[in-house]
């Protein structure tokens, strides 16, 4: 399982991945986001679901963006069909084969960016058949993978106008309360960031030992708020006089 999601706010976008990668009884560390340049400019691309399946969908993006007839992707929806005919593509080679084998065809993934001709940075999410969602204002993110546990600190609080600095704490919530709850998802993390205001991504990987403050921090304050929530209707009849 994967832990995978992306943010917009009026700020920029922020893009965050768990690299746990589990096999059976094994469990590994694998980068599931990739920043692809796109002549002067980049855009990520997210992904959960068979590894095999996703690097085949990525080389063939590399190779038909390496073809000289092709420019480089004017808008972020040209180059999420892009990735999406790939995508297509591989179901086509591989689906039959993949699920004779009873594995499933299950690649999602999440792309954003701002490109040449975007007016603002968006993201996309994108489904294994290929067609796709994009995010909008009301819901200011996109999550594949286990994306139950994330969800609440989410919904409740991130916002389109929220700052930067509070949706990198938002977005580290959201990957802690899923890695609580979730064995198959875990450190390494990797969160990106792109700025409106300098038009630059910048990244950084955090293990385990890197947020034990925060982890720490967290687990404490949680327990606190839980126990100054007023009393309910349930102290005169659930309990003993």
């Amino acid at each position: 399982m994967t832990y995978c999601l992306g943010i917009k706010i009026k700020d920029g976008l922020i893009a965050l991945a768990d690299g746990r990668i589990t096999a059976g009884t094994q469990v590994t560390a694998a980068r599931k986001v990739t920043l692809i340049k796109n002549g002067k400019e980049q855009f990520f691309v997210m992904t959960s679901g068979l590894r095999s399946v996703r690097d085949k969908t990525l080389a063939y993006l590399r190779r038909d963006m390496a073809d000289k007839k092709t420019r480089p992707f004017p808008t972020m929806l040209d180059a999420a069909n892009a990735f999406a005919r790939c995508l297509r593509t591989v179901a086509a080679e591989d689906k039959e084969a993949l699920e004779a084998s009873n594995l499933k065809f299950n690649l999602h993934a999440i792309i954003g960016g701002q490109l040449s001709k975007d007016e603002e940075p968006t993201m996309f999410l994108i489904y294994p058949e290929g067609n796709w969602i994009e995010v909008d204002e009301r819901t200011p993110y996109l999550s594949i993978g286990a994306t139950t546990y994330g969800k609440p600190i989410l919904d409740r609080a991130l916002k389109q106008q929220t700052t930067m600095p509070m949706a990198l704490k938002l977005a580290y919530l959201s990957f802690d309360s899923t890695r609580y709850s979730s064995a198959d998802v875990g450190y390494p993390i990797d969160l990106l960031t792109y700025h409106v205001k300098d038009h630059k991504w910048r990244e950084d990987q955090f293990d385990y030992d890197h947020l034990v403050e925060q982890r720490h921090w967290w687990n404490k304050h949680i327990t606190d708020l839980a126990n100054r929530l007023p009393n309910g209707p349930w102290m005169d009849t659930l309990l003993p006089e």
